[in-house]
């Protein structure tokens, strides 16, 4: 076997030697030493993706380009591990590197001196480590080099294109690297630098081959024929196609281009084939003319085509694994970090001028937020991408009165991210001196009122003025009736500002907050026309940007709104963009950061000054209008709304805004103007209960944030119907509430506690029955029940009372009726209704009754003696369910929008029946049957690991100060509480979340109450979980082990293979008297990035526990003097764990 490996390896070698005679043999000897260590069946045990061997000949070209490149970057260029494989893989490969002898860590330089063209070439000058040396590279036909506007050079960023240079003088590459780092803009320095035209392809997730390919089209006279993709018009014209998004494509379709990139030969589904400049001319040296060729269907693929790949680095452990072996093989990997803050100051100060102090700390929370080690903020870090620091510090350049904490809380839509998250934000921009001013516009009552006014043409909002737009298509403007109220004026400022710099805007906000009215009405105010466009969960890509229509047999592309909006110079307003799969609303990222998108029917959307370099036909270019904008307006992500969050994938890409209610005062002075004639104290109680209830709401107690709709609407319906009663017109926005008892509670106490009557507020009554007097006679039928039956039917249907004869009476007897008694079933003719007494309907033998009574009490009795449990048991565990019932409903709501979200469908294309799908509406007039698409749910792509279940572990103190200080503070009854709350919530729930719970004390830090294989099924064992922990806390001995139990387990399940992993510590504050810091709690707790650690404390003596909560890491601790806010917690962490794995 050695020797079959050493003949393998010898001539591998002697193969690399004739590709590139001039490299160094020991340096190719280390190559091939590392790559055939990579492949060993010793490393392959520990699940490693295979090292591309073939590529290892592309390692050696460009070595032949340069000798003093460093072997560990050639190898990193071909296997990029930091990005893809877990800390101990990293670590298992830098071993294999090091006894080779091969440094992981080089130090080198790479500096361009210059670029000459010579024919259809490019000589590149470079200089590698002092080596100089000259290379020639394949280059685009526009020549006349030209500097992108706005482009500042980083010494970073120019290193990385040299590096660029030499990949794309061997092959194709790929960039990987976060969203907003420049990745776009890097590429096309890179293209301008060689003279290239660029074709973006944005790639996106049911995205097939064929689009990828060729499409088909129907000609003028209804012939159907296939028309090339961008990517095939590239390789004709020798373009650079740019693959936006390779982690989102399937990669199934990614398997077509696997032929095109290894032999640049592909075949097309009109039988064309596309070959390799180099052996088309071969054939044509045969003696074959281009004609022959031409009419065989082969066509030459231009040398200078190159492919060009942009990708986000995979989620590592979320099963979000992207960079496979087959994807490993295409291309050469380049890794692309965010600048450091140095870098993005000195890019700002180039392009801004001087820093102001508000954008210096927000960059320096950019840096902190970056470097953190806690997960929640890595992830926060994102929102502040390059691209997004760059439009703040525009904004402020422009207008230097907003403050860092305003700034932020917009930037991050912090009033909409789960309650850890913002408040380990919070944490971090105390830490820098970000802090939420005194005077705070929105939320500070004594601020001067912003006014709005349009004089002479000119709009006026607060300090910020702009002239009225000029247009001829005055249908489409906007024109609503708007109410201004100070909240939605000082709104109005932020967006005209951000509007007149030329971003795009997003806002953010629970439905009936006034997203749409507002952005009409700034449009109504600018005078600008707009257009309109409304997602939802099955907007496709395709109806997106075209509609296709059958005509007379030929198909018709009609323009969207959105193509609409971006020829005519309109705005584009997309409502609900949240609905839509974020994998569909992704293709807007090029049409927002560079104005191009390739359109389904071929034509493209491209930049006014790139008109004359773009490929393709000028006819089938659609320039961006100078005026074209888009206001995208979405629900906040998470429940109760489900939508997709759109902001976290597309969020730094626009400029945002929340949309919030309005304040108490702005609140009143809108509903006044909606209902000058109601009471003002109505109004102010309607407004003081509302308030209450989004409180709650934003405290995760109510799942529904109640918004200003409903309360306009109250409103609106007491100025029209001044008489009717308030309860029904409050009832009639509750309505759908009163099917949750819970809720109902929670509705009326805040209800009434606001002074507003409650009595019918739920019950469901109709304006007629209120209407209608109801006169009661009492009188006893004194007839009994014999047999029931249908009864005779009235020709003539008259209303029959009584008696026992016609079927549909009312108030008799054995008869289908309504209104009786002893009849089989209700059966109504439409007359008034007589109604018997209740008194006369429960006239039931008293040995019927007691038959009953004897009935319910033999179950119960059974229940028992089945779960082995005596009376008394179940009444004391019926104490424990009883004080957390309500908590218990709110749990399990958390846990199915859980399940909900994990259950979202996808459409299945290629179906014999169901919606006809847009993209093969040709195939349909070719005769083809698979022609639709159905909603189904996603099945697993086959050989995908199975779903793993989230792992909960829940560690209980029952150290004897529990006991001990029960009677003060109930800490021991709340911890018991605590635990029949989790094991009642997480019944059913099972399969998808395992758990299981530990206690410790003075004695032990592992006492095992539920094993994670057997959690408890029925009363008794629940009952026996809450003794145990009370009685080991009455007779343990005292002490502490609250380190060692968390030490142990965050570490035992770190090593299980789970979906997620949450440790939930719960504790009391008691660590000062056993002389543990916080500082070692905190450390514990971030010890392991693949656990989740909360310490939960539930007893406190004096101010324990919230001094505890200041000095652990934010996000990591909580404090629950009281069960019911237990759920909450719960919600939070489950929220931000979607958070991170989002």
């Amino acid at each position: 076997m050695l020797q079959h490996l050493s003949i393998i390896f010898q001539e591998h070698l002697n193969t690399l030697k004739e590709n590139a005679p001039r490299v160094d043999t020991t340096k190719l000897e280390q190559l091939l030493s590392a790559a055939y260590a990579f492949i060993s069946p010793e490393l392959q045990q520990i699940s490693l993706p295979d090292f591309p061997v073939d590529n290892l000949n592309v390692a050696a070209l460009i070595l032949e380009r340069n000798p003093n490149i460093p072997v560990h970057k050639l190898l990193y260029l071909l296997y990029p591990y930091n990005t893809f494989l877990s800390r101990d893989h990293i670590k298992n490969v830098e071993i294999v590197l090091h006894n080779l002898n091969i440094e992981t860590k080089p130090q080198w330089s790479i500096a361009l001196h210059n670029v000459e063209f010579k024919d259809n070439q490019a000589l590149v000058n470079i200089e590698i480590n002092g080596e100089k040396s000259q290379f020639s590279v394949s280059c685009g036909g526009n020549k006349s080099k030209t500097e992108k506007k706005g482009f500042v050079k980083t010494e970073y960023q120019t290193q990385l294109l040299n590096e660029l240079l030499l990949s794309h003088s061997v092959g194709d590459f790929c960039i990987v690297g976060p969203k907003g780092c420049g990745k776009s803009l890097l590429v096309s320095q890179l293209a301008s630098l060689l003279g290239y035209t660029i074709e973006p392809i944005v790639l996106y997730q049911d995205m097939t081959a064929r689009d990828l390919i060729q499409q088909r089209t129907t000609l003028d006279n209804g012939d159907t024929v296939w028309r090339n993709s961008a990517l095939v018009e590239a390789a004709l014209k020798g373009h650079l196609a740019v693959l936006d998004g390779l982690h989102r494509i399937h990669a199934s379709t990614l398997a077509v281009l696997h032929r095109l990139v290894h032999d640049r030969e592909l075949q097309l589904h009109d039988g064309t084939r596309l070959l390799r400049h180099d052996r088309y001319d071969d054939l044509l040296a045969s003696g074959l003319s281009q004609k022959d060729l031409e009419e065989s269907g082969v066509k030459r693929i231009h040398p200078a085509f190159r492919i060009v790949a942009l990708a986000e680095p995979p989620i590592l452990g979320s099963g979000q694994q992207w960079l496979s072996p087959e994807i490993l093989s295409l291309f050469i990997f380049h890794e692309m970090r965010n600048l450091s803050k140095n870098e993005e100051m000195f890019i700002i100060n180039s392009l801004y001028g001087d820093i102001s102090d508000p954008l210096h700390s927000i960059m320096e929370l950019a840096d902190q937020l970056r470097k953190s080690e806690d997960s929640t903020l890595k992830n926060l870090s994102s929102s502040l991408s390059t691209r997004q620091l760059l439009r703040i510090a525009s904004r402020m350049a422009k207008y230097p009165a907003d403050s860092a904490y305003e700034t932020i809380q917009r930037t991050f839509l912090a009033k909409f991210l789960p309650n850890l998250a913002r408040r380990a934000l919070d944490g971090a921009s105390n830490k820098i001196g970000i802090q939420q001013p005194s005077k705070f516009g929105l939320f500070d009552k004594k601020s001067t009122k912003v006014g709005c006014s349009v004089q002479n043409g000119i709009l006026k909002i607060g300090n910020t003025s702009t002239n009225i737009f000029k247009t001829d298509a005055l249908t489409k403007v906007p024109d609503i009736l708007f109410y201004d109220v100070p909240q939605h004026i000082a709104l109005l400022e932020w967006l005209l500002q951000d509007f007149l710099l030329g971003n795009h805007l997003l806002l953010v906000g629970n439905q009936g907050v006034g997203k749409n009215k507002v952005a009409d009405r700034l449009l109504q105010l600018l005078n600008r026309p707009r257009e309109y466009i409304q997602l939802h969960r099955d907007t496709t890509v395709q109806s997106l940007t075209v509609q296709p229509n059958v005509k007379d047999g030929i198909v018709i592309y009609d323009d969207s709104p959105l193509v609409k909006a971006v020829k005519n110079g309109h705005v584009l307003v997309v409502d609900e963009a949240d609905k839509a799969p974020t994998h569909v609303t992704c293709i807007l990222k090029t049409l927002v950061e560079n104005g191009e998108m390739i359109l389904s029917d071929g034509r493209r959307i491209v930049p006014k000054d790139m008109m004359d370099d773009s490929g393709g036909h000028v006819s089938s270019f659609i320039p961006v209008h100078d005026d074209f904008r888009m206001i995208v307006l979405a629900n906040r992500p998470g429940f109760p709304f489900l939508g997709n969050d759109f902001f976290a994938s597309l969020g730094d890409l626009f400029s945002c805004h929340a949309v919030d209610n309005p304040s108490i005062d702005s609140e009143m002075e809108l509903l006044r103007s909606y209902g000058p004639d109601v009471p003002e104290d109505v109004m102010k109680k309607l407004v003081q209960a509302f308030a209450v209830l989004r409180d709650m709401a934003d405290q995760g107690q109510l799942t529904y944030p109640y918004s200003t709709r409903e309360l306009v609407n109250i409103v609106k319906h007491l100025q029209k119907y001044p008489d009717e009663d308030l309860a029904t017109a409050i009832g009639n926005v509750f309505d759908f509430d009163r099917y949750s008892k819970d809720m109902a509670d929670t509705l009326l106490e805040v209800l009434h506690s606001s002074g507003l009557p409650t009595e019918g507020v739920l019950e469901g009554r109709s304006k007629e029955a209120l209407k209608k007097l109801q006169m009661t006679i009492e009188r006893t039928s004194g007839k009994d029940v014999s047999s029931p039956k249908h009864g005779k039917e009235d020709p003539e249907n008259q209303p029959h009372v009584g008696g026992n004869t016609w079927a549909g009476g009312t108030g008799g007897r054995d008869t289908a009726g309504l209104g009786g008694k002893g009849g089989p079933y209700r059966l109504d003719k439409g007359h008034d209704v007589h109604q018997l007494s209740d008194a006369e309907k429960d006239d039931i033998p008293e040995h019927v009754k007691k038959a009953a009574r004897e009935m319910n009490r033999k179950a119960f009795e059974e229940r028992l003696k089945e779960i082995k449990m005596s009376e008394y048991d179940a009444k004391l565990y019926g104490q424990f369910l009883k004080a957390v019932q309500p908590q218990i409903g709110a749990l399990r709501g958390v846990l199915a929008e859980l399940q909900a979200k994990k259950k979202e469908r996808s459409w299945s294309r290629h179906q014999t029946s169901g919606e006809l799908d847009d993209g093969k509406i040709i195939e349909g007039l070719t005769g083809e049957r698979s022609i639709y698409r159905r909603r189904t749910e996603q099945e697993p792509p086959p050989g995908a690991p199975p779903d793993k279940p989230k792992r909960l572990r829940l560690v209980l103190d029952v150290s004897g100060s529990m006991y001990r200080f029960n009677s003060y503070d109930g800490r021991l009854e709340r911890s018991m509480e605590a635990v029949v709350l989790i094991t009642e919530a997480l019944r059913g729930y099972e399969a998808r979340i395992r758990y299981d719970m530990y206690a410790h004390s003075g004695e032990e830090h592992a006492l095992e109450l539920v094993r994670v294989d057997r959690p408890p099924t029925d009363e008794k064992q629940r009952l026996q979980i809450i003794r145990t922990m009370h009685a080991h806390s009455q007779f343990c001995w005292s002490g502490d082990n609250t380190l060692p139990a968390a030490r142990h387990a965050i570490a035992s399940l770190a090593e299980e293979d789970a979906d997620e992993a949450i440790v939930l510590i719960l504790s009391d504050a008691n660590l000062r008297r056993y002389g543990i810091a916080p500082e070692e709690l905190g450390t514990i707790l971030t010890s392991d990035p693949r656990v989740q650690a909360h310490a939960i404390f539930i007893g406190s003596l004096g101010d324990e526990a919230n001094v505890l909560l200041r000095k652990l890491p934010a996000g990591h601790a909580h404090v629950c003097m009281d069960v019911a806010s237990l759920p909450q917690i719960m919600q939070q962490i489950f929220a931000s764990s979607l958070l991170q794995n989002s």
